[in-house]
């Protein structure tokens, strides 16, 4: 049996530098141990690794054994530039019996004057990677010695090739682990922002825009309006407005108008006095009240009753408010955000929302956008729902192949507030570890269809929708969730055109992804004249 200090030179600095590039990947500590192999074991001296600079203009000394720091600094060549550079460029081995004797041996690292006073040769190979050189190893050796030329190449094209993967291993962890880096970057600065703009996650223009103009009216006083649909985070962006401005040390005290039957919101809003009314058995503040020195959020505006809207025009007015059976006015400083998803322009027309409220109201109004609208935005927020529910119910689902796409291409009519409680849902009732399209698809259509009837309240439908009565959807015509019948905005068009072009022409499943009936839907195309 052959131990290791019985091998000869070329095996055994093989043998040994197979070992130590299997301990570590740390090419600043392996290669100047297999460098000082080949100096120490096989006589080949003065070892470098040369390797591109970032840019890749410049080829310079990384690793080496025998060159004193200065020498290993000097050693930097341009590509085609010396032995060094030409190996690089060319990818063919060098063999330069005496560097005396070749021009093209420049001596950049080490001065003649170093070197033995006898003949020396310089060796240089290519380090490859699937074919390309990635580096240059060279050695000097004494011309004299009894080994021969071809043994050296043969054994420096062997040790290049393992350093070559050596170096291809720690470029893949290198990149891993930048990818890693950036990702983490990502989602602290996505923390950030989410911690910034109270939890507002996403990063399209149509959302970076509306936070913008949030923050630019939130350091005034003046009456901020939110319009938007359903679910697409109008309390979030009132806590915004409030966290950015001077009030911030304040309370945000929110109201739901629509949430608070007509009779108590009065007293909701401005309080009410001991015996005021039955079960008034004490003094009591209202919002507005609690809101002083802060901002109060009414939220859903357009449902207030005619009547308490006359009441808050005098907040807003004079900043003053009586409670319910009452006589004694007390001044309030706070700011007003107000929030609907109604068209108050129409309700003033129709004479259910005041006109000079309205315009009080309406001082900086700014549209929030659907999340249809918020390219790239359903990613960030299914991974963000994914992962608040995993972890209130104990679970570890992953999202399956195709999810995503499926979650981006759904028009989301119930906006956000629709995608979260899809992802809460899924993650409650996936079957195994990953949330498959399939149990998207299953939770999507069990959403896009309402078990009763829609009620037609517009005057602007076809004959039996006119008189206000109840239409059942049939088998061939699923009712799809409650939406009246309404005037049809010539705006509607493109994107009943998109939701065509996504169902390929089929007017149902169009109208399911629009949340319209078969016969809403058909009636929009007449009207915009895409029939």
């Amino acid at each position: 049996m052959t131990t290791d200090s019985e091998l000869p030179g070329e095996s055994l600095v093989l043998v040994e530098t197979a070992q130590l590039l299997g301990r570590s990947l740390r090419p600043e500590a392996t290669i100047p141990a297999v460098l000082r192999l080949l100096s120490e074991l096989v006589g080949l001296n003065r070892g470098r690794v040369v390797l591109p600079d970032d840019d890749g203009q410049r080829l310079r000394i990384r690793y080496s054994y025998g060159l004193r720091p200065e020498e290993r600094d000097r050693g930097v060549y341009r590509l085609g530039e010396g032995i060094t550079g030409d190996v690089m460029r060319t990818g063919r081995v060098c063999v330069v019996q005496d560097v005396d004797a070749e021009p093209q041996h420049l001596f950049r690292a080490v001065d003649r004057a170093t070197l033995p006073a006898e003949t020396v040769s310089f060796i240089a190979v290519p380090i490859l990677m699937d074919d390309t050189p990635i580096g240059v190893l060279g050695c000097h050796r004494l011309r004299a010695r009894s080994r021969g030329f071809q043994s050296d190449i043969q054994l420096l094209r062997i040790v290049a090739a393992m350093l070559g993967q050596t170096l291809r291993i720690r470029s893949l962890m290198d990149q891993r682990t930048a990818w890693l880096e950036d990702q983490n970057e990502a989602l602290r600065k996505a923390l950030a922002r989410q911690q910034q703009h109270q939890g507002i996650l996403g990063d399209s223009p149509q959302l970076r825009s509306t936070l913008d103009e949030a923050g630019r009216v939130a350091y005034s006083d003046a009456t901020v309006m939110l319009l938007g649909e359903s679910g697409t985070g109008k309390e979030r962006f009132a806590r915004y407005i409030h966290e950015q401005g001077p009030r911030a040390s304040g309370p945000f005290i929110c109201i739901n108008c629509s949430a608070i039957p007509a009779t108590l919101l009065e007293a909701e809003i401005f309080g009410h006095e001991r015996g005021a009314f039955t079960g008034a058995v004490r003094n009591r503040p209202g919002k507005a009240e609690l809101a002083d020195g802060g901002t109060l959020f009414l939220d859903e505006i357009g449902d207030m009753d005619i009547e308490l809207q006359a009441k808050l025009l005098r907040l807003i007015q004079e900043r003053k408010v009586q409670r319910v059976g009452g006589d004694r006015d007390i001044s309030v400083d706070i700011r007003i955000i107000t929030a609907t998803h109604r068209n108050l322009q129409e309700a003033v027309n129709l004479g259910q929302f005041r006109l000079d409220l309205f315009y009080r109201l309406n001082v900086v109004p700014i549209r929030l956008p659907p999340l249809r609208e918020r390219a790239g935005d359903v990613v960030q927020l299914a991974r963000h729902f994914l992962d608040c529910f995993n972890a209130r119910h104990h679970r570890e689902v992953a999202l399956g192949a195709g999810v995503l796409a499926r979650l981006q291409s759904y028009p989301w009519p119930g906006n956000i507030r629709q995608l979260e409680n899809l992802m809460e849902r899924a993650v409650i009732t996936a079957r195994g570890d990953t949330i498959d399209a399939a149990d998207i698809e299953h939770i999507l259509n069990d959403e896009s269809v309402v078990s009763g009837a829609v009620h037609v309240v517009h005057a602007e439908a076809p004959a039996d929708e006119e008189r206000g009565v109840t239409v059942h959807a049939g088998e061939s015509e699923p009712a799809m969730s409650g939406r009246p019948y309404q005037r049809v905005d010539p705006s509607e068009a493109e994107r009943l055109r998109s939701a065509l072009a996504q169902s390929r022409g089929n007017k149902t499943r169009a109208a399911q992804m629009l949340g319209l009936s078969v016969r809403q839907f058909r009636y929009r195309l007449t009207k915009l004249g895409l029939d």
